[in-house]
């Protein structure tokens, strides 16, 4: 599936190289960004990322009735610290412009795909974004991850850089990765696996904000994730396929309403 992912990705990088604007003409989103990062620790070790998931290939089509908007007003009542937007369009349906729509919730908004060019970072911070996703096994050496990790503070945002067992946090380190996040799903068979969470916890830094992603269902394992040590856990499929996402959410940040 990775393979696929990026193989999805050429279009796009094609694009935006036909597109290329010279850096120093590039117009920034100018409003101010969230701090991402800031928002997770104020509400440690129970802090939510909620995302907007509307379909995923282990899952097919998730919920696509619902709008950015309308979701961004839920998960903001539903207590969530910020908000993650998938923005890639074959597997996940979802699109860039997404960020925008989610503006009005004011949290912060980390933008989810699959991201390894230095365009794509320039693109990003034309957006609402406080934060991006960098994903190791989308980089073969790490002076590479930590160009984009450069870059994306460069431009005014947050990497988080996501890993999926020792070798890829080493790499990670080495990239000057702050926020790490573990994710239990393996992007190759799509399989998940808790375990990989509770075994990379062992050995964070109490300088890193850890995130904990995929496969949690439940307030219960959500709690078990912050004993262990995470800063935060992203939900996403469990609350958007939820009847009732504002209460699925409820649920995990244990908030009965949040202005």
């Amino acid at each position: 599936m990775l393979d696929k992912f990026l193989k999805a990705k050429e279009q796009e990088i094609l694009r935006l190289q036909q597109n290329r604007t010279p850096e120093h003409h590039l117009k920034r989103f100018r409003d101010s960004r969230p701090g991402f990062s800031r928002a997770l620790l104020s509400e440690s070790p129970g802090a939510i990322i909620a995302e907007y998931k509307r379909a995923s290939p282990s899952r097919g089509e998730i919920n696509l009735c619902l709008s950015p908007a309308e979701v961004g007003s839920m998960y903001q009542q539903g207590g969530a610290s910020a908000i993650s937007v998938l923005t890639e369009e074959k597997y996940f349906k979802s699109k860039l412009d997404y960020l925008f729509d989610f503006q009005e919730s004011g949290l912060p908004l980390l933008r989810k795909d699959f991201i390894f060019d230095r365009l794509q970072i320039q693109e990003t911070a034309t957006t609402p974004a406080s934060a991006l996703l960098l994903i190791t096994r989308l980089f073969n050496q790490a002076d590479a991850l930590a160009d984009c990790v450069d870059y994306t503070q460069e431009l005014g945002m947050e990497p988080v850089v996501e890993v999926f067992d020792h070798q890829d946090l080493d790499m990670a380190r080495k990239s000057g990765a702050r926020i790490i996040q573990v994710n239990n799903r393996d992007l190759q068979t799509l399989e998940v696996d808790p375990n990989i969470s509770r075994t990379l916890i062992h050995d964070k830094d109490n300088a890193e904000t850890w995130i904990c992603a995929s496969g949690l269902n439940n307030a219960e394992e959500k709690e078990v994730m912050g004993s262990l040590g995470y800063d935060a856990c992203l939900i996403g499929t469990s609350i958007m396929a939820s009847e009732d996402p504002v209460q699925k959410l409820r649920e995990f940040t244990g908030n009965s309403y949040k202005l």
